[in-house]
C-alpha cells in the first residue's frame, strides 16, 4: 500500500485525480506506522515541496489530527514501527513511542479548532481563508463588536499549524510577527493587532478585507497576462510595500502571488510577513539573534532567490527577485523559469523570454530582477519601479486602476484590509519614485561614458599564440566548490582532470563534463561520481567540504557498507565498516531518510562508545543479529560518517529527530570545532544505499 508521502507526490505530479487521491487517503493513513505527528511533518514537507489545494491540505491535516484523537480515547500511543528490544528498528520505535506518551498525554486535553470553534469565548472561526508557511487563516467573528453593535466585526485570525504549537518558540513566533507588522504600518502593507493564546492554540489577529489573492487572478482559466498599463498598479503597489520593508530593515523572505491580496477597494496588500528576516539589525533587536520565526517558516522554491535556496544570509535582493518573477507572470500568464526553482533554472542555464508587451528599458530592468545573481539583480525595489513605470505618476499612484480586470470572478475572500488613501502620501511616493528614476538616468548615462570611452595602445600586431596554461587542483576548486547539490573531489595529471564524488542528478554529468572541459589547460575530463537526488541537498550542502577535504587527502576516513554495493531488503540488517583517519578521532554514524528524518546510529544507546584511534580499524558497526534492520519508505537513501577530534554533541541526541532540526545543531556545533581544533580534522564520508521491499 502506498504512503502518505507518496499518495501525495502522485496527485502533485498529476498521476492521480482529486477524487482517487481522497479514495487513497484513508487506506494510506491506515497502514502508515509513523504516528500522527510523523504524518503531519510529512504533510507539511510534502505541502512546502508543492503547495496542495488549500481545502486538500486542511482535509488531509484534520483526518491525521482525528487519527490523534481517536488513538488517544482508544487508550493508544503514537508508535512509528513495531519493534522488539533485540532487533530494534531503523525507524526508531523507541523514541517515537517515547515521543508519544507526551503527545499522547498533552493531545488529551487538546481540542481541535476549525471553522465553527470558538477562540477565548470571543473569536468565532467561521471560514477557512488559506494556508501559510507558519499558520492557517480564518475569517473571524468578534463578538465584542457584535455586542457593541460595530458595522466591522469581521477580522483575520492567523492559527499556528499544530506542528508548531509544541514548539516553546510558537509564541515567540507570534510575538515577534506582531512587532514586524507595528513597525511595518503602510497602506500597503496588511495591519497586524496582537497575538495570543486559548490553551495550547496560538494565534495572530489582523485585520480583514474582501478581495482575492494574485495567485488566484493568475491561475484564472484562461488567463494569458495583462497590458503593462493594467500590471503598473498591482506593481506599484507591490514595490510600495517591500520598498517600505526594506528602508526598515525587513526582508519578505516568502514574497509570492499568494502573499499579494487585490481587494475589492481597488487596493494592493502584501501579506504575511511571518517569516520576515531582519538584515540590519538595530542594537534595542538584538536579541532577535535568540530566536528567528523563519526557521519555523518555509521558502516558496518558484519565487525564491538561489541565495534563499542556498540558506545565504537575507537581502532585499531577494525579495527582487520574486518581484521579477510575479511582475512577469502578471504581464505573460506563465511564469518566467516555468516554474522551476531558481537554482533548478540557474543550472539548466534558462533564458527568460521577453514579454512582447515591454519596451527596451521595462525588458532591462525586469530581466535585472531576474538575475541568478545578486550581484548583477538590480540593486533595489524603488530603482525597478523607476526603470518600469515608464507612465506619468498620477496624484493618486497608490489607487489600483482595476483596468482590464472588471470580468474576473472573485472567488473568495482572503486576510486583507483597507485603508484610506492619502493623496499626500500619493504624491510623496511619486516624486520618490522620479527622484529614482532620474538617479537611475545618471547611472546609465555614466556607464554608458564607461562603455564608449576609447581604447588606447592597443597593439596593432597579433601575438604569438600563448603555450597552453599549466593545469592545477587550485584552478579547478572553485569550479568544483560551486556546482549546486554536490561533494567533488578533483585530481590532476599533466593537462588530464579527474572527478569523483557525488553529483547533483538534475545538474547532471554531461553538463559537469562540459563545463570543466572549458577550462584553461583541461584536455580530458574523468568522472567518477554518483547521482543524488534533490531530496539529499540539504546534507550535503552542509557536509560536502568536510567529504571534499576527506578525499583530497586520499579518504583516509571512510564508511563502507555491508555489501559494498549498498541494496539492501526489507528486514535485511544494516552494518557498516568504520576506517579511522591518522588522528585519533570521534565517530558519528547518521541514516538519512526518506521521510525526512536522521536516525543516530553511532553514537547511540546500542552503540555508545565512538572513539577511535589513529588509523584504526575497520570498526564494525552493526551485525547480523539486526541491531538495525531495513524498514519502508523504501528507495535511495544515505548513511554519512562525520569525524571529529571531540565528541560532536556533548550528550546522546534523540534516537531519531527531523532533520532540518539535526542540520541546524549540526551546523552550529561544527563551526565551534572548526574554530577551535582547526578544519582539518573535520572529515566526511557518504555510503549511498538502495532499499526495496521484501518479496512476498
Amino acid at each position: 500500500m502506498a504512503s502518505l508521502a507518496r499518495v501525495i507526490l502522485d496527485f502533485q505530479s498529476g498521476e492521480l485525480s482529486r477524487d482517487e487521491f481522497v479514495a487513497q487517503l484513508d487506506s494510506a493513513l491506515a497502514t502508515e506506522q509513523l504516528g500522527p505527528t510523523r504524518l503531519l511533518e510529512t504533510l507539511y514537507a510534502a505541502h512546502h515541496r508543492s503547495p496542495l489545494p488549500d481545502d486538500l491540505y486542511l482535509e488531509v491535516r484534520r483526518r491525521i489530527e482525528l487519527l490523534r484523537v481517536s488513538n488517544v480515547a482508544a487508550g493508544g500511543e503514537e508508535t512509528g514501527i513495531q519493534t522488539s528490544v533485540d532487533l530494534p528498528s531503523l525507524r526508531s520505535s523507541s523514541a517515537a513511542s517515547a515521543g508519544a506518551a507526551s503527545t499522547a498525554g498533552s493531545a488529551a486535553h487538546e481540542t481541535i479548532k476549525g471553522i465553527g470553534d470558538t477562540l477565548n469565548n470571543r473569536f468565532v472561526l467561521e471560514e477557512c481563508l488559506g494556508v501559510g508557511g507558519m499558520g492557517t487563516v480564518y475569517k473571524a467573528l468578534d463578538l465584542r463588536k457584535l455586542e457593541a453593535s460595530d458595522r466591522k466585526p469581521y477580522l483575520a485570525i492567523k492559527v499556528l499549524n499544530v506542528q508548531f504549537r509544541g514548539n516553546p518558540n510558537s509564541l515567540v513566533a507570534l510575538q515577534r510577527e506582531a512587532r514586524k507588522a507595528q513597525v511595518l504600518a503602510h497602506r500597503n502593507i496588511i495591519t497586524v493587532y496582537d497575538f495570543d493564546r486559548d490553551g495550547p492554540i496560538v494565534y495572530l489577529t489582523m485585520e480583514y478585507l474582501s478581495g482575492k489573492p494574485l495567485s488566484q487572478l493568475l491561475r484564472t482559466p484562461g488567463y494569458q497576462g495583462m497590458p503593462v498599463r493594467a500590471a503598473l498598479p498591482i506593481v506599484r503597489g507591490m514595490c510600495a510595500a517591500l520598498a517600505y520593508a526594506h528602508e526598515r530593515g525587513f526582508v519578505h523572505c516568502d514574497f509570492k502571488p499568494a502573499n499579494v491580496f487585490l481587494t475589492t477597494n481597488a487596493e494592493v496588500k502584501v501579506i504575511d510577513f511571518g517569516i520576515a528576516r531582519v538584515f540590519q539589525r538595530p542594537e534595542e533587536e538584538s536579541d532577535a539573534t535568540v530566536f528567528d520565526p523563519g526557521s519555523l517558516g518555509a521558502l516558496t522554491p518558484a519565487y525564491a532567490s538561489p541565495e534563499m535556496i542556498e540558506h545565504r544570509e537575507p537581502d532585499p535582493r531577494d525579495d527582487i527577485y520574486a518581484l521579477g518573477c510575479i511582475t512577469y507572470e502578471l504581464l505573460t500568464g506563465h511564469h518566467p523559469f516555468d516554474r522551476l526553482s531558481a537554482t533548478q533554472a540557474r543550472n539548466a542555464d534558462f533564458k527568460p523570454q521577453r514579454p512582447a508587451n515591454l519596451d527596451a528599458r521595462q525588458w532591462r530592468a525586469l530581466r535585472a530582477a531576474l538575475s541568478f545573481d545578486r550581484n548583477t539583480r538590480i540593486p533595489s525595489v524603488v530603482r525597478f519601479i523607476a526603470e518600469f513605470d515608464n507612465e506619468a505618476r498620477a496624484e493618486k499612484s497608490g489607487t489600483l486602476a482595476w483596468v482590464g480586470l472588471a470580468g474576473l470572478a472573485v472567488v473568495c475572500a482572503v486576510t486583507v484590509g483597507v485603508f484610506a488613501f492619502r493623496s499626500g502620501s500619493s504624491r510623496q511616493q511619486a516624486a520618490q519614485t522620479e527622484a529614482a528614476r532620474s538617479q537611475g538616468d545618471q547611472v546609465d548615462r555614466a556607464a554608458g561614458a564607461s562603455a564608449v570611452a576609447p581604447a588606447t595602445n592597443v597593439a596593432q600586431t597579433t601575438p604569438a599564440p600563448a603555450s597552453k596554461p599549466a593545469l592545477t587542483l587550485a584552478a579547478i576548486t572553485p569550479t568544483l566548490a560551486q556546482v549546486p547539490c554536490s561533494a567533488l573531489s578533483g585530481a590532476v595529471q599533466d593537462h588530464a582532470l579527474t572527478v569523483r564524488g557525488f553529483l547533483s542528478q538534475r545538474y547532471g554529468a554531461a553538463h559537469l563534463k562540459e563545463t570543466l572541459a572549458a577550462l584553461p589547460g583541461v584536455d580530458t575530463v574523468s568522472l567518477d561520481v554518483r547521482p543524488l537526488a534533490d531530496d539529499k541537498c540539504d546534507f550535503v550542502k552542509t557536509l560536502a567540504p568536510f567529504l571534499v577535504r576527506n578525499w583530497q587527502a586520499g579518504r583516509v576516513a571512510s564508511l563502507q557498507m555491508r555489501p559494498p554495493s549498498g541494496f539492501l531488503t526489507e528486514n535485511d540488517s544494516l552494518v557498516v565498516d568504520l576506517k579511522a583517519p591518522p588522528f585519533d578521532s570521534f565517530a558519528t554514524v547518521d541514516y538519512y531518510q526518506l521521510d525526512g528524518h536522521v536516525v543516530h546510529m553511532v553514537p547511540s544507546r546500542q552503540w555508545p562508545d565512538n572513539q577511535m584511534q589513529a588509523n584504526g580499524g575497520p570498526y564494525t558497526i552493526g551485525s547480523n543479529a539486526g541491531d538495525w534492520t531495513v524498514s519502508k519508505p523504501f528507495g535511495s537513501e544515505m548513511v554519512v560518517l562525520m569525524v571529529t577530534p571531540v565528541p560532536l554533541f556533548d550528550k546522546l541526541r534523540p534516537e531519531s529527530e527531523a532533520r532540518a532540526v539535526y542540520l541546524r545543531a549540526l551546523e552550529t556545533r561544527l563551526k565551534q570545532i572548526g574554530g577551535q581544533y582547526g578544519q582539518d580534522h573535520l572529515l566526511a564520508d557518504f555510503a549511498p544505499i538502495t532499499t526495496k521491499p521484501a518479496t512476498r
